[in-house]
Protein backbone atom coordinates (compact mmCIF):
# COMPACT_ATOMS: atom_id res chain seq x y z
CA UNK A 1 0.00 0.00 0.00
CA UNK A 2 1.33 3.58 -0.97
CA UNK A 3 1.01 6.75 0.78
CA UNK A 4 1.30 9.27 -1.33
CA UNK A 5 -0.09 11.47 -4.78
CA UNK A 6 1.22 12.71 -7.68
CA UNK A 7 1.01 16.11 -7.98
CA UNK A 8 0.04 17.55 -11.16
CA UNK A 9 -1.08 21.10 -11.58
CA UNK A 10 -4.15 21.81 -13.68
CA UNK A 11 -3.42 22.59 -17.14
CA UNK A 12 -0.11 21.22 -17.32
CA UNK A 13 0.66 18.54 -19.49
CA UNK A 14 0.82 14.68 -17.69
CA UNK A 15 4.50 13.74 -17.66
CA UNK A 16 5.43 10.62 -19.56
CA UNK A 17 7.45 8.33 -17.56
CA UNK A 18 7.53 10.69 -14.12
CA UNK A 19 6.21 12.82 -11.64
CA UNK A 20 6.07 16.75 -11.68
CA UNK A 21 5.74 16.32 -8.25
CA UNK A 22 4.46 13.91 -5.36
CA UNK A 23 3.28 14.41 -1.45
CA UNK A 24 3.47 11.17 0.92
CA UNK A 25 3.05 10.53 4.24
CA UNK A 26 5.28 7.93 6.30
CA UNK A 27 8.92 6.89 7.13
CA UNK A 28 11.24 8.33 4.63
CA UNK A 29 14.02 5.47 3.63
CA UNK A 30 16.91 7.16 1.18
CA UNK A 31 19.98 5.38 -0.50
CA UNK A 32 22.85 6.66 -1.35
CA UNK A 33 23.66 7.04 -5.13
CA UNK A 34 23.52 3.55 -6.33
CA UNK A 35 26.14 2.42 -9.11
CA UNK A 36 25.96 -0.65 -10.98
CA UNK A 37 28.02 -3.30 -8.56
CA UNK A 38 28.07 -6.73 -8.20
CA UNK A 39 28.40 -8.81 -5.02
CA UNK A 40 31.59 -8.42 -5.24
CA UNK A 41 31.84 -4.81 -5.39
CA UNK A 42 32.57 -5.18 -9.95
CA UNK A 43 30.32 -2.98 -12.19
CA UNK A 44 28.22 -4.86 -13.78
CA UNK A 45 27.48 -4.21 -17.42
CA UNK A 46 29.79 -2.31 -20.39
CA UNK A 47 26.61 0.08 -21.20
CA UNK A 48 24.64 2.51 -19.84
CA UNK A 49 21.10 0.05 -19.96
CA UNK A 50 22.69 -2.52 -18.49
CA UNK A 51 23.75 -0.88 -15.76
CA UNK A 52 20.89 0.79 -15.61
CA UNK A 53 18.80 -2.42 -14.71
CA UNK A 54 21.41 -3.70 -12.23
CA UNK A 55 21.18 -0.67 -10.07
CA UNK A 56 17.82 -0.67 -10.32
CA UNK A 57 18.02 -4.38 -8.52
CA UNK A 58 20.96 -2.74 -6.13
CA UNK A 59 18.38 0.01 -5.44
CA UNK A 60 15.62 -2.38 -4.61
CA UNK A 61 17.86 -4.07 -2.22
CA UNK A 62 18.75 -1.44 0.02
CA UNK A 63 14.82 -0.24 0.04
CA UNK A 64 13.77 -3.95 0.89
CA UNK A 65 15.70 -3.45 4.08
CA UNK A 66 13.92 -1.04 5.37
CA UNK A 67 10.44 -2.56 4.50
CA UNK A 68 10.11 -0.18 1.23
CA UNK A 69 9.64 -1.92 -2.50
CA UNK A 70 9.03 0.11 -5.65
CA UNK A 71 5.79 0.98 -5.29
CA UNK A 72 7.23 3.41 -1.97
CA UNK A 73 9.90 5.49 -4.38
CA UNK A 74 9.19 8.96 -4.29
CA UNK A 75 11.62 10.29 -5.55
CA UNK A 76 14.50 9.64 -8.08
CA UNK A 77 17.88 11.42 -9.39
CA UNK A 78 19.73 9.83 -12.11
CA UNK A 79 23.30 11.01 -13.10
CA UNK A 80 24.39 9.45 -16.27
CA UNK A 81 28.01 10.60 -18.07
CA UNK A 82 26.25 10.74 -21.54
CA UNK A 83 23.03 12.71 -22.62
CA UNK A 84 23.21 10.96 -25.89
CA UNK A 85 23.87 7.24 -24.99
CA UNK A 86 20.87 8.00 -22.18
CA UNK A 87 18.44 8.84 -25.27
CA UNK A 88 19.52 5.93 -26.96
CA UNK A 89 19.14 3.62 -24.40
CA UNK A 90 15.31 4.80 -23.77
CA UNK A 91 13.81 1.78 -25.12
CA UNK A 92 15.92 -1.04 -22.72
CA UNK A 93 15.54 1.66 -19.67
CA UNK A 94 12.04 1.86 -20.25
CA UNK A 95 11.66 -1.87 -20.70
CA UNK A 96 13.75 -2.81 -17.57
CA UNK A 97 11.97 -0.12 -15.35
CA UNK A 98 8.59 -1.45 -15.89
CA UNK A 99 9.95 -4.90 -15.07
CA UNK A 100 11.42 -4.07 -11.95
CA UNK A 101 9.49 -0.87 -10.73
CA UNK A 102 6.53 -1.12 -12.71
CA UNK A 103 3.92 1.94 -13.03
CA UNK A 104 5.07 3.75 -10.24
CA UNK A 105 6.20 6.99 -11.57
CA UNK A 106 7.86 8.96 -8.74
CA UNK A 107 9.26 12.76 -9.40
CA UNK A 108 12.56 12.61 -11.24
CA UNK A 109 15.43 14.13 -12.58
CA UNK A 110 18.25 13.11 -15.03
CA UNK A 111 21.81 15.10 -15.12
CA UNK A 112 24.63 14.12 -17.08
CA UNK A 113 27.57 14.73 -15.51
CA UNK A 114 31.17 14.40 -16.54
CA UNK A 115 31.90 10.97 -14.79
CA UNK A 116 31.11 9.19 -11.71
CA UNK A 117 33.54 8.60 -8.68
CA UNK A 118 33.27 4.59 -9.89
CA UNK A 119 35.15 5.08 -13.23
CA UNK A 120 33.57 2.57 -15.05
CA UNK A 121 29.91 3.61 -13.55
CA UNK A 122 28.16 4.98 -16.18
CA UNK A 123 24.91 5.95 -14.19
CA UNK A 124 24.40 6.77 -10.70
CA UNK A 125 20.70 6.77 -8.76
CA UNK A 126 19.68 8.35 -5.98
CA UNK A 127 16.55 7.57 -4.86
CA UNK A 128 13.57 8.44 -1.40
CA UNK A 129 11.05 6.25 -0.76
CA UNK A 130 8.47 6.67 1.74
CA UNK A 131 6.66 3.92 3.60
CA UNK A 132 3.05 4.45 4.97
CA UNK A 133 2.57 4.26 8.76
CA UNK A 134 0.96 0.84 9.42
CA UNK A 135 -2.90 2.06 9.42
CA UNK A 136 -2.67 3.15 6.11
Amino acid sequence: MTAHQTLLPPGWPRPRGYANGVAATGRLVFTAGVVAFDADERIVGDDLASQFRQVLVNTLAVLAEAGAGPAHIVRMTWYVTSRDEYIASLPAIGAAYRELIGRNFPAMAVVQVAGLVEADARVEIETTAVVPPASA
